[in-house]
């Protein structure tokens, strides 16, 4: 099969015919159609994430057809996930196996398992031909959707979701960095009738201009106070200079979410700012449950995605394109059928 490549960090993928995965125990094979490409995929592929697999097929926003399906897939212990058939059409995400019985996963949170795998990172991902995914961590996607527009709520949306799951019944949030993850949570904070504050690079008037007709109450500089005190903010930009900004623009018991895998180095703040109350909490991951609840809600709102196609030998053109910020939408890797 044909798969991008990545043999070292810091260096472009590579076309390569490699042999074609064969499903284990518990595991299905999935015929890959489309493949979001997301920002942890560059943090992989420049090295800002430790130790990946080498080499790597990057990807983890994977849309697909079950083709085959492994040995034992129906004694497995999970249950929910034991009713995939051949043709159907699954979404394979970032968390791509844990091991069900650790302290973490018997208490509903498998995201932070310490033995877990991670899709297109550890084990390798979609962008290929085909894939191989633990059943139990493939989702049954939305019929509303496309196989591109589907794609971007793989990640994106996910993390989105779980990170405005972490700011609780907020009504005035302000989220930092209005990108992939913003543009498709922001919708479903709307949706719930919360009032949207949105923070973009200083400057960035097209963007701010963008988020008002998107529905947001007010945009600005992310170097600004906002109009009013907040009850939480979203922070998707990985600059950990941003951090302490948010805290102060916090109301009293008000929480800064991180919603990133990756940031840089948060600055030392006065404890005046942390203090009455205030919080501040990374995402790791996500959970099984994200997924199903934010792939249930999405068509009800509707969650809309902005993409843009690309076939996949032009991986390293999505990415260049996707590190200089010259996308309009999420870059899709299209994988032809045959």
């Amino acid at each position: 099969m044909r798969a991008m490549v990545m043999e070292k960090t810091r260096q472009p993928l590579q076309l390569r015919d490699v042999p074609k995965p064969q499903p284990a125990s518990g595991q299905v094979l999935v015929h890959v159609a489309t493949c979001a490409v997301c920002r942890t995929d560059l943090h992989v592929i420049d090295g800002e994430l430790p130790d990946p697999k080498l080499p790597l097929i990057p990807g983890h926003q994977i849309v697909g057809r079950v083709e085959t399906i492994g040995p034992d897939l129906h004694s497995t212990f999970d249950i929910r996930h034991s009713s995939l058939a051949i043709g159907d059409r699954v979404g394979i995400p970032w968390l791509g196996w844990t091991d069900g019985d650790c302290r973490y996963c018997r208490s509903d949170r498998e995201n932070l398992c310490d033995q877990a795998r991670f899709t297109g990172y550890t084990i390798d991902g979609g962008y290929a031909e085909f894939t191989v995914a633990d059943a139990r961590f493939c989702f049954h996607l939305p019929e509303d959707y496309n196989d591109v527009d589907v794609a971007p709520l793989l990640c994106a949306g996910l993390i989105g979701y779980r990170s405005l799951r972490k700011t609780g019944d907020a009504h005035r949030l302000g989220v930092y960095g209005f990108g992939n993850a913003a543009h498709l949570i922001g919708q479903v904070a709307l949706y719930h009738g919360r009032e949207l504050f949105v923070f973009t690079r200083p400057g960035d008037k097209a963007t701010q201009e963008v988020a008002r007709k998107f529905g947001a109450k007010w945009a600005g500089d992310s170097d600004k106070m906002p109009p009013e005190k907040l009850d939480a903010a979203i922070i998707f930009a990985s600059v950990g200079e941003l951090v302490p900004v948010a805290l102060r623009a916090l109301a009293k018991g008000g929480i800064v979410v991180c919603g990133g895998i990756h940031m840089s180095d948060i600055p030392s703040f006065p404890y005046d700012d942390l203090w009455g109350e205030r919080a501040i909490t990374s995402v790791a991951n996500l959970t099984r449950r994200d997924g199903e609840e934010f792939l249930e809600i999405a068509p009800r709102v509707p969650v809309k995605t902005r993409t843009e196609t690309f076939p996949l030998e032009e991986a390293n053109t999505a990415l260049d394109r996707f590190r200089a910020g010259e996308l309009e939408g999420t870059a899709v890797l299209v994988i032809p059928s045959e």
